[in-house]
This record gives C-alpha cells, sequence and structure tokens, in this order.
C-alpha cells in the first residue's frame, strides 16, 4: 500500500513560496466570492506598478524636456502638421479624433461591449472594459496633474480648443487601452488566424490615427502622444496578464470568465 505523504515529505509540504501563497490567495479569494470580483482585485493590485509608471514616466519626460531631447522634435512636427492643413482635411481629421473624445469613445466601446455580453452571455467584457477605462484615466489625470504642460499655442491649434494641461494625451492613452482590449476579447472568441490578425490590425490602426490626429490638430505635442502610447501599452499588458492569470487559476476554459465552452467532439 501506497503512503500518503507526509507533512514533512516533500511533495506534503503545505509551505511554498511567495507564488505558491499568492496563487492560493487567489484561489480562495475566487472560491469564496467570484471570478469576476477576484479579477477585479487583481487589477487593482497591478494598478499600482502602473501608477507608478506613470509617475516615473512623468519625471523622465520633465527630465528629457528640459534637455531639449526627444521634445526637439515636438515643434517641428507640429510646424510640418500646420502644412497639411485644408478646411476639408481639418473638419474630417476633428470629426475622427471626436471618436476617441470623452463623448465618443464611451458611446462607441459601450454599445460593442453590450453587443459582446448579450452574444457571448457573459459579464466578463464589460468588467474588463470598464476596468482597463478606468484605469487609464487614472494614469491621464495623474500624468496631466503632475506635469501640467501647456498645450501648443492657440495660434497653432484647430477648433474647438481644449484647457486641460497637455501630457499625457488622453485620447491617445484611452484609445490604445480600450481598442486593445476589445481586439484582446474579440482573439478569445475567434477561432481563425485571419480574423484575430484583423482584430489586431484595426485597433493599432485606430490608435495610431488618434495620436497622429492629436498632433495634426495641434491639441498636442508629439512627445505627449508617444508617452501615452508607452503607458496605455503597459496597462493593457497588465490587464491582459490579469485576466490570462485568473483563467490559469480556474484550469478549466468551462469555468473562465469572457473563454467560450469547448466544442464537442
Amino acid at each position: 500500500m501506497t503512503r500518503d505523504p507526509g507533512p514533512h515529505t516533500r511533495t506534503g509540504r503545505t509551505g511554498g513560496g511567495p507564488g505558491s501563497r499568492i496563487r492560493d490567495l487567489l484561489q480562495w479569494i475566487s472560491r469564496v466570492s467570484s471570478p469576476h470580483v477576484t479579477l477585479l482585485l487583481i487589477l487593482a493590485v497591478g494598478l499600482v506598478p502602473a501608477l507608478a509608471l506613470t509617475l516615473v514616466s512623468a519625471e523622465v519626460y520633465e527630465s528629457v524636456a528640459e534637455s531639449d531631447g526627444i521634445a526637439g522634435l515636438d515643434r517641428p512636427v507640429l510646424e510640418y502638421a500646420l502644412t497639411l492643413r485644408s478646411p476639408g482635411l481639418d473638419a474630417a481629421v476633428t470629426g475622427f479624433t471626436n471618436l476617441a473624445g470623452s463623448i465618443g469613445m464611451p458611446i462607441i466601446a459601450g454599445l460593442i461591449v453590450l453587443g459582446m455580453c448579450l452574444r457571448w452571455r457573459s459579464w466578463t467584457p464589460l468588467v474588463l472594459t470598464a476596468a482597463a477605462a478606468a484605469g487609464s484615466l487614472l494614469m491621464t489625470i495623474s500624468g496631466k496633474a503632475i506635469i501640467g504642460r501647456t498645450r501648443p499655442d492657440l495660434a497653432d491649434a484647430v477648433p474647438p480648443y481644449e484647457s486641460s494641461a497637455s501630457f499625457p494625451s488622453g485620447h491617445t492613452l484611452n484609445s490604445i487601452v480600450i481598442a486593445g482590449i476589445l481586439a484582446y476579447l474579440v482573439i478569445l472568441h475567434v477561432h481563425t488566424r485571419r480574423a484575430k490578425a484583423a482584430a489586431v490590425l484595426a485597433a493599432a490602426v485606430f490608435t495610431l490615427a488618434v495620436g497622429l490626429s492629436r498632433v495634426y490638430l495641434g491639441h498636442h505635442w508629439l512627445t505627449d502622444v508617444l508617452v501615452a502610447w508607452t503607458l496605455g501599452a503597459a496597462w493593457l499588458a497588465v490587464v491582459i496578464t490579469a485576466h490570462q492569470l485568473l483563467r490559469r487559476l480556474h484550469g478549466r476554459r468551462e469555468a473562465v470568465p469572457g473563454s467560450p465552452p469547448r466544442r464537442r467532439r
């Protein structure tokens, strides 16, 4: 008869490293609450390094700007944008950039998320998108409050004008996070490489276009957009990693929020 491993054998020890303890804690939280609550807790913890990255980026950015490093590109790029402007193109770019604004983005993303929730019968699209958007908004507010950079002169901007601080570009940061998380959700539910690639390409093109539109309109400096892309990508990676961690904690795809059930063979 095979004896059960005792408490002092290698397989019978109840201890473990920090990673094992964290995994056990998350599994316990998931058992006593719900997967979505666990996901939000993981994201709350992940938001701490994301905010820390925002602070570090602000300090680095300020140092670079003072020494005329990459910030030396800001004025030449804006001057080049001025040469491209025309009344028709200005109106078109303004209409497009409003899609990523404080009104357009919530409406569009909300409709898409609602469709995902109804189609997949899951609250995960809503939870993930809302958490991702909240984090990006907090990072934007923090960066603007810390740096307080002045936007380009109104004489170089296309109306309607904006009065908040310039760094980082909120439109850009929010667009990469929300478009990225929507593309991630699509990737979880489609089965062909072409569909997955199309989702990633659509999100990338939209995010790139939003960032460039902010520079074209004279509402932000180029460096505001570059840092926003970096911060947004970092927070998006945190959100996706948190969801993937939760999937692994559950082990079975059927129990994972946001994942389609396995097909019966």
